[in-house]
């Protein structure tokens, strides 16, 4: 089974509960899609982590070893307590009995209270295969039966909700991150190959203004709740009113 890779590889985190453990398909998602909401929930007090599937290794720009030194950098920017990176087939992300129970072993390990997943409805198939994946795992994690390959205890999540990457749909909730655009526009901006041009790069949809349009959807999201700033999210089930996502704790 391919190993995490993290920047806080020295940490003890996996010896507790994360309190949010966001997936994603390719080292980039998490930022787009919530990077404000992780930075929010971090200057809380709570304890945050991102896992990429795939290494992105097909992406049109820039190369495996630049990305993951932009995601390291982008991590400590929102001062995750952990990442992990595993090494699923970039576009080969179905719906396998060995992928899912590497995702297994990675929420038994970290023990997290929410869980976060792509939307299912985007343009890149990946993400929507994630959200699967993910969805699958999660169900697993909490069967005591359903053996995962380092067999760690079964671990029930509490809540699993879904974040938007390349779409703008009509979110169920709003998360407010005025207080951290700056820190969410840091992050993204840590992806140089992949959201700027280069002479001997590709013109993608990434490289015309995207992380501008993230933010101009974030701008958009914050009107419909009378903020400046908002990301929006959907969720597997149905939403009990109180303090915040985490429940009030």
């Amino acid at each position: 089974m391919p190993g995490g890779i993290s920047y806080t590889a020295a940490k003890e985190i996996t010896m507790k509960a994360l309190d949010i453990l966001a997936f994603g398909a390719h080292p980039d998602d998490v930022e787009i899609g919530m990077a404000g909401t992780l930075a929010k929930y971090k200057e809380q007090g709570y304890t945050t982590a991102i896992c990429n599937l795939t290494m992105a290794e097909k992406s049109s720009n820039g190369t495996v070893e630049t990305r993951q030194q932009e995601a390291e950098v982008a991590a400590k920017i929102l001062e995750l307590d952990d990442r992990i990176q595993l090494a699923l087939p970039d576009r080969g992300l179905f719906l396998q009995d060995d992928f899912i129970k590497e995702i297994i072993s990675v929420i038994r390990k970290y023990k997290p209270r929410i869980v976060f997943a792509p939307y299912h409805v985007d343009r890149h198939p990946d993400h929507g295969n994630c959200a699967k994946l993910v969805e699958e795992a999660v169900f697993s994690a909490g069967i005591k039966k359903m053996k995962d390959d380092d067999n760690l205890p079964a671990h029930k999540v509490e809540k699993v909700f879904f974040y938007q990457i390349n779409a703008m749909h009509h979110p169920q909730f709003y998360i407010d991150i005025t207080n951290q655009i700056h820190k969410k526009i840091k992050a993204l901006s840590s992806y140089k190959s992949q959201f700027e041009k280069s002479p001997d790069g590709e013109d993608t949809p990434l490289t015309d203004g995207y992380v501008e349009a993230v933010v101009s959807r974030e701008r958009a999201y914050g009107k419909q709740i009378g903020s400046s700033y908002a990301e929006g999210f959907f969720s597997k089930g149905p939403i009990i009113l109180n303090k915040d996502i985490l429940g009030g704790i």
